[in-house]
């Protein structure tokens, strides 16, 4: 009888644990046609265009120009995918910040990427990180 109840005792557990593992990985709702919210929106775009300018070769900085499109998903965090229209700004990448950094105004300069992004970020802790990204030019 003892050895009946430690095997199903044990059995239950492996199955709470299982449980546990899969929620872990659960997508509750899949992608939502959902806008950011304004502060969770700044940070990441703010996230997604600093990672952009650093892999970039580019001289010059690029900064969001417009917003096309934007996607999340609930998780264990909050995944965002994101279409947004990029442009070369005047500033080099010298500067901190692309912020501030009027966009090229010289026609052989100018220069622009349509980029999709997928990132993972858990805002309440700041934390982001950016799982998938292509752009062409446009």
């Amino acid at each position: 009888m003892k050895a009946g109840c430690l095997r199903n005792l044990l059995l239950l557990l492996a199955a709470l644990v299982l449980v546990a593992k899969a929620s872990h990985f659960q997508r509750w709702e899949g992608f939502q046609e959902k806008p950011m919210s304004k502060q969770n929106m700044n940070a990441t775009l703010d996230f997604l265009i600093r990672s952009f300018n650093n892999a970039s070769n580019d001289t010059y900085l690029f900064r969001v120009d417009k917003l096309l499109r934007s996607q999340m998903q609930l998780t264990t965090g909050v995944e965002y995918m994101v279409t947004m229209k990029i442009s070369r700004t005047k500033c080099k990448k010298k500067s901190t910040s692309s912020h501030g950094c009027p966009l090229q105004s010289n026609m052989k300069l100018q220069k622009s990427f349509i980029c999709d992004f997928l990132v993972y970020t858990v805002p309440w802790i700041h934390y982001y990180q950016l799982w998938n990204n292509s752009c062409l030019e446009g």
